[in-house]
């Protein structure tokens, strides 16, 4: 909403107040092939850190990590989603869904609609601070919606390397570069490109970025926190958005239900 979507184009709801999701999860968990969900990407890198560190396998993995997939697939097949936007990292939960969904249609009927996955063409994973992925689970994110000071402070964080300012500079090996392609135009992206030829200081990069970050958000933090100080008109919107949800939802949760066998005698 802060970035400007419309409540009254795009449905907001929380997962949680649509309880057809919920179900929908459980009977597509019981056509979920273990075999499947062994091979998705949280729950081998969980096992191979376990291994690592000498643990069991599975030490610490829930079944709620296990199956989080099934939930992913039942948040977009419950509204049979044509096209899923998605970074390049996710594509797996994508196919995933679809393997499921294919695997429903096939013993009980054509109820679910295959998703096509949407990856930005130009589209890149972002490095966090340390300079691997950016995931909250690395801790090394950068929040969108940081006060100016603490936004500041988090991107000076960025790890760089020894390089003096004067050095000449690779751009395609720095994190500072590739977040300031994020969010720059084509022609300060050359701009910041010959400035790294030119041996710009990392102090003075990470100040540009922050300029040109703060630039970009500033307007949308303030309909952030003006948002998160009216507590009661985003949940108004949730709430609302959750009626609409469910409504799309209900006729396709009967048939799913009818399909497997879940329906009144009389």
């Amino acid at each position: 909403m802060a970035l400007g979507l419309d409540p009254e184009r795009a449905i907001f709801y929380r997962q949680s107040d649509v309880p057809e999701i919920t179900e929908l999860c459980w009977i597509l968990t019981c056509q979920s092939a273990k075999g499947l969900l062994n091979r998705a990407h949280a729950y081998k890198a969980a096992v191979d850190a376990n291994v690592a560190e000498g643990q069991d396998p599975d030490y610490a993995v829930t079944m709620g990590l296990f199956s989080y997939p099934v939930l992913m697939a039942a948040d977009i097949l419950m509204f049979n989603a044509t096209h899923v936007p998605v970074g390049k990292d996710q594509t797996q939960h994508l196919e995933m869904a679809r393997d499921i969904a294919q695997r429903f249609n096939h013993h009980f009927g054509e109820l679910f609609t295959l998703p096509e996955t949407v990856v930005q063409e130009n589209g890149e994973v972002l490095q966090g601070l340390d300079g691997r992925k950016m995931s909250k689970s690395y801790n090394n994110t950068i929040p969108l919606f940081l006060p100016e000071k603490q936004l500041q402070k988090h991107i000076n964080k960025i790890k760089t390397n020894l390089q003096e300012p004067g050095e000449p500079k690779d751009p395609d090996e720095s994190t500072v570069f590739q977040i300031w392609k994020a969010f720059a135009s084509e022609q300060q992206t050359q701009d910041m490109r010959l400035k790294f030829a030119e041996g710009i200081g990392w102090g003075q990069a990470k100040k540009e970025l922050f300029e040109l970050i703060n630039g970009e958000l500033s307007e949308a933090r303030q309909r952030y926190e003006a948002l998160l100080a009216q507590p009661g008109e985003v949940e108004a919107v949730l709430q609302a958005g959750a009626a609409k949800a469910r409504a799309r939802a209900a006729p396709l949760l009967a048939k799913v239900r009818r399909a497997v066998g879940l329906y009144p005698l009389g």
